[in-house]
């Protein structure tokens, strides 16, 4: 055989080895899950009974039991002297709320909390707050206008390296109320929850993207937002809808593991089976008809699957006594 074709020849076979290796391996790579957490709240969380102030909450358990600031403080607690930083943007009273948020966490041993009161794009891009994201464990968003928050933080520096920092370390990212709801990529921002059945009341928009393929609402057993998820995951059927109730939230681990906190409900929303859907026919004010759609209710300690949409109810302690 002529040198130049036995070359030849070793080329192409040493290029097929190759080129299969390399398809091998990236068929078994290992799918990279955000390092951090989210904690997404469904409002009016109960930040604690204070006797001093002879103030008592009855109305609901007990917070240093099953309170959602506890869970927070537990998954940030593990470094040396761990720092939070308190973001009103949404809030249209910010000093009083970041006050309330600093003396709960004052409260569960979380001393060294600060307060990022951005309040337009100009300061967002200030370089002190890009600095005290670098250098704090967690981020709080606080409740108020969702709009505001995907408004003034959309497109930004400030929120590239939150991202960044969420996906690469053990960083935690907590929201309440439209703090919770700005972190799917899907969001809600209006919608009359007493006319949501009919096509068009549900506004969406963009949110900040931590969350991928859902669609988040809160307050949701208080203020009757079935109708209104509802008809949003009618909208993306391949969107899973997730309600929070008042003082209840999730836990969310590697971006895709759920697990319920807190004293109430939340409501999963799945419409990977719908069938008969007309909300893209109808005219819009009409009300919507969906088939099929599957509904989860999870309390304390049950866990739900963004992957694989399975439901996983905690393991339930059987009390013997009379």
């Amino acid at each position: 055989m002529p040198k130049k074709l036995w070359e030849k020849g070793l080329f192409i076979k040493k290029s097929l080895i190759l080129w299969l290796y390399f398809s091998y391996k990236n068929s078994f790579s290992a799918v990279i899950y955000p390092q951090g957490h989210l904690i997404a709240v469904g409002g009016a969380e109960d930040k604690g009974t204070d006797l001093e102030k002879g103030i008592m909450q009855r109305n609901r358990l007990n917070f240093f039991e099953l309170g959602i600031l506890k869970n927070i403080v537990s998954l940030i607690m593990e470094g040396n002297h761990p720092k939070v930083e308190v973001i009103t943007t949404a809030s249209t009273i910010p000093d009083e709320v970041a006050q309330n948020y600093k003396e709960a966490f004052e409260k569960l041993g979380c001393t060294d909390v600060g307060h990022m009161r951005i309040r337009n794009r100009e300061d967002v891009a200030m370089p002190e707050y890009l600095e005290r994201l670098k250098a704090c464990n967690c981020i709080m968003f606080s409740g108020g206008n969702q709009l505001r928050l995907s408004s003034i933080f959309g497109g930004t520096t400030f929120l590239d390296v939150l991202k960044t920092r969420y996906q690469e370390e053990n960083f935690l990212i907590a929201g309440t109320s439209a703090g919770a709801m700005a972190m799917s990529n899907t969001m809600i921002y209006e919608g009359n929850a007493a006319i949501a059945n009919l096509k068009g009341e549900v506004k969406i928009t963009t949110g900040l993207g931590l969350l991928q393929n859902v669609i988040i609402d809160t307050h949701f057993d208080k203020r009757g937002r079935f109708n209104r998820l509802a008809q949003a995951v009618a909208a993306q059927p391949g969107a899973i809808g997730i309600g929070l109730g008042e003082d209840t939230g999730i836990v969310v681990s590697e971006g895709h593991e759920l697990k319920a906190i807190g004293s109430g409900s939340v409501v999963i929303i799945d419409g990977k089976n719908i069938d008969y859907n007309n909300i893209a026919d109808i005219d819009f004010g009409k009300p919507i008809s969906v088939e099929n759609i599957i509904v989860h209710i999870m309390s304390k300690g049950d866990f739900y699957d963004l992957e694989t949409r399975k439901f996983a109810g905690a393991e339930i302690v059987i009390n013997d006594e009379d």
